[in-house]
Order: structure tokens, then C-alpha cells, then sequence
């Protein structure tokens, strides 16, 4: 056992001791509204990343922009997104994740806004000015995820860590419920200019209710000391940002090294692993699933959205399902690693169900097994869970940028790959196989490249 973690052991049984010393207090819940503010403003931030899918359409045929500009256009964001990773996890570990994660919302909200003025606009000029704003917009929003699991590392402990990063990962699937039709109204009734004034102003608010709400455990003036000694008995990271600031400025040089260490452990690298692979099954559902059904099963645009929105609906519900499951066998006695283990693996067997689609041309068989390997994923879908069990304490929101970039590189990777595949072969079959072969990997990374499910520690 190192120093540090003799020294964690001892914080916690401190806080254990101090507990059991005082009379028993009705613990406060703020941690509920934190987990709140993360759904909302996750939602938020996955409406504003699907304005221009909404409002595409009508923005090309009014400002003359062809297919090929726009398709420039929409990878601006995931670019950018990638490569804001590092930058917006040092940032979280350097000034805190209120501060960082307040100002991410308002800067993003603003270019959001922005994009509603091109319409003054034209030619190159408005593609260039389009893909500047989408790209601002994937930078400032970098951020997002890793303090989401920054947060949910601070405020909860072990035994419901699963369930709240579930319920603000889950978001994303509530953010097509809720806001396409609103949006999709806006541009009907009043023009694309508005989605993108009215989800601006929305996400400019949103800023301002996250700094009065949103603070570190210690610092909350609503909470108590028995939820505090709840949180920390647990594992919750409640110091997470004392003295922060100066030990990270300190050792800003050494982050590289810190990053090395991340790539060194074979635990992080399947952690990373997985969640490019799980992300490869969302990634296709968000871009080339809606395409399978009209072109390879002729099914009308119309059926096609009604029934691609079947498996956002599963994804919901077995993502909130996964953490739910998780953190019940934690209760129960399992050990962590079993406890985490346990649903992505089932989820990710689950998920490579889509397979059997190529040896079926029942329409009900296929949609019933679409749904069953989104609701697989959703299951699946507890790496962020992961990463605030495992994460180094000193730089959780660098770690957890990490994560999210080798994450999201299967968004720029796996809608090319199946368009290759798709346009070699003439069909999409071999599309399928290839995210199913995602699926199994994502199983094999946490079954035997993870190992044990740890904090991880630094080598200073």
C-alpha cells in the first residue's frame, strides 16, 4: 500500500469516525440537485450540437450551400470537440469545475447565438462563417463530459456513482424527444434564425443558474455535514479541488508525464478502448441508421424517422438501467469491478444482436433488433461511471478529457469506415458486422485488458 493511499484510507475512515461520533442527522440531498443541473445542462448541450441538423436543410436551399459544404460544415464540431479534449480537462484541474464548466456553457450558448446572423450572409463566405461558429461551438463544449464526471467523482459516493453518471449520460437520448420537435416547430413557424436565437438565450441562462446552484461539496451553503460524511465515507472526492489550483500549476509540466502514465496503464488504455468501441454503435445509430432503413429496408422518410427514434427511447431507458444495476450490486457486496463489469459486458453482447438484421427481411424483426442493441448500449454505455471510480484525484478532468477524445474519435472514424464499406460493396451488411465487431471488442477490452477497476495512482 503507497502513502497515498494510506492517506485516502485514513481521510475516509476519518470522516467514518467523525460520523459515528455525533448523533445521527437527517443528511441534506443537494447532490440530487447537482445531478439535476448536469442533466439539464447536458441536454442542452446535445440540442445545441443538433440545431444545424434541424435547421440544415432549410439553411442550404436559402443560402445556396450544396451537400458536399455542408457535410464540410457538420464535421466542424467533431474536430474540434476532439481536439478541445486536453485543453478543457487541464482547464477543469486548474481552476475547478464550477468556474470552467459556467463559463464552457455561456461561451458555447454565444456561438450558438451567432449562428443565427449568417443568414446576411452568402456563397463562401457563409460556409466559412458556418464552420467557424460549429467549430467555436465543439471547442467550448469540450469541457462538458469530463466535468460531468469530475462532478459526479466530487459529489457522490461509490454505491451511486453508476446511477448519477448514467442519468446525465441518458440526457442525450432526452434531448431528441425534447427539443427536435420544438426546433423543428421553430423552423416551421417562424424561420431557422429562431432555433438558434431561442437555444442560445436558453443555454446564456442556463450559465447563470449553474453558478448560483453549482458549487465543490465542502463549499455548498445548503448542505449538511451528514450528507458531507455520506459522500466521503464513500469514496467521493470532497477535497477533490482544495489546494488545487496550486498544486496543478505547480506541476503543470508535468502533465505530459501524467498523460504518459494514463497510456501506460493497461487499465486506462481498455477503459479507452471500450468507449471508442462504444461510441463506434452510437455514432452509427446518429448517422447512418435513419440511411439503412430507407435504402436497404425501403422504408418511406417519413416511417424511417418515426422509427429511428425507437432506439433513442431504448438507449434511455437501458442507460439508466445499466447505472441502476451497477450500483445495486455494488450495494449488494460485489466488488467494484464485478459491479461495473457486469452490465457493459451484458450490454455490449446485447448490442451485437444487430447482426441477425442480415439474415431477416421482416420489418418488425429488424426494428424489435435495432431496439434491442441500442438498449444494449444504453446498458453498456457506464464508462463515464468508470472513469470517476478510477480516475487520478489530481487530475480528474484531465483524465476524463482523455477519455472523451480517444472516445469520440470513432466519430470522425466509423462514418467513413461504413461508408466505405457501404459504397465497396453495395450493401450494408458488411456495415452491421463491423459495428457488432465493435460491440465485441468493447466486451473483450473490459473482460481482459481492464483487470481490477481502481483509483489509479500517479507516480510523481
Amino acid at each position: 500500500m503507497t502513502i497515498e493511499s494510506t492517506a485516502v484510507n485514513a481521510e475516509r475512515a476519518s470522516y467514518s469516525t467523525a460520523a459515528a461520533a455525533q448523533p445521527a442527522a437527517k443528511q441534506t440531498r443537494v447532490r440530487y440537485l447537482i445531478l439535476a443541473m448536469l442533466f439539464l445542462v447536458t441536454v442542452i448541450n446535445y440540442a445545441d450540437r443538433a440545431t444545424l441538423s434541424i435547421t440544415g436543410p432549410v439553411i442550404s436551399k436559402e443560402l445556396g450551400i450544396n451537400a458536399a459544404e455542408m457535410g464540410f460544415i457538420f464535421s466542424a464540431f467533431g474536430w474540434a470537440y476532439v481536439l478541445g479534449q486536453l485543453p478543457g480537462g487541464w482547464l477543469l484541474d486548474r481552476y475547478g469545475s464550477k468556474i470552467v464548466y459556467g463559463l464552457s456553457i455561456f461561451i458555447w450558448s454565444v456561438f450558438t447565438l451567432m449562428q443565427g446572423s449568417i443568414g446576411f450572409l452568402a456563397g463562401g463566405t457563409a460556409v466559412a462563417t458556418l464552420f467557424a461558429l460549429r467549430f467555436a461551438v465543439g471547442f467550448a463544449e469540450a469541457p462538458s463530459f469530463p466535468g460531468n464526471s469530475r462532478v459526479v467523482a466530487a459529489w457522490f459516493p461509490g454505491q451511486e456513482r453508476a446511477t448519477a453518471s448514467a442519468i446525465f449520460n441518458s440526457a442525450q437520448y432526452f434531448a431528441t424527444v425534447l427539443f427536435a420537435p420544438l426546433m423543428g416547430w421553430l423552423t416551421h413557424s417562424f424561420g431557422w434564425h429562431w432555433v438558434f436565437g431561442v437555444m442560445g438565450g436558453l443555454g446564456i441562462v442556463m450559465a447563470g443558474v449553474w453558478m448560483k446552484t453549482v458549487y465543490a461539496p465542502k463549499d455548498h451553503p445548503r448542505i449538511n455535514q451528514a450528507e458531507l460524511d455520506h459522500i466521503a465515507a464513500g469514496g467521493g472526492l470532497v477535497n477533490m479541488d482544495d489546494g488545487q489550483k496550486k498544486a496543478v500549476s505547480a506541476e503543470s509540466g508535468a502533465k505530459w508525464d501524467y498523460i504518459r502514465q494514463l497510456f501506460a496503464s493497461r487499465m486506462m488504455v481498455g477503459i479507452f478502448l471500450g468507449q471508442f468501441c462504444i461510441n463506434a454503435i452510437t455514432y452509427f445509430f446518429i448517422t447512418w441508421f435513419p440511411v439503412y432503413l430507407v435504402q436497404a429496408r425501403g422504408m418511406s422518410i417519413l416511417n424511417a424517422g418515426f422509427i429511428a427514434s425507437i432506439p433513442a427511447i431504448c438507449g434511455f431507458v437501458g442507460g439508466i438501467l445499466g447505472g441502476v444495476m451497477s450500483d445495486a450490486m455494488l450495494r449488494r457486496g460485489y466488488s467494484l469491478t464485478a459491479a461495473r463489469k457486469t452490465p457493459i459486458v451484458l450490454g455490449m453482447v446485447m448490442s451485437m444482436a444487430m447482426i441477425a438484421c442480415n439474415y431477416t427481411d421482416l420489418q418488425w424483426v429488424i426494428v424489435s433488433l435495432m431496439a434491442l442493441a441500442f438498449f444494449g448500449k444504453g446498458i453498456g454505455a457506464l464508462g463515464w461511471a468508470v472513469m470517476s471510480d478510477c480516475a487520478p484525484k489530481e487530475i480528474t478532468g484531465l483524465s476524463g478529457g482523455v477519455f472523451n477524445m480517444c472516445g469520440n474519435l470513432s466519430s470522425i472514424s466509423t462514418p467513413i469506415i461504413i461508408g466505405y464499406i457501404i459504397q465497396s460493396s453495395g450493401s450494408f451488411n458488411g456495415a452491421l458486422v463491423f459495428v457488432g465487431a465493435n460491440a465485441l471488442i468493447a466486451a473483450v477490452s473490459y473482460l481482459v485488458v481492464v483487470g481490477e477497476i481502481k483509483r489509479m495512482e500517479l507516480k510523481k
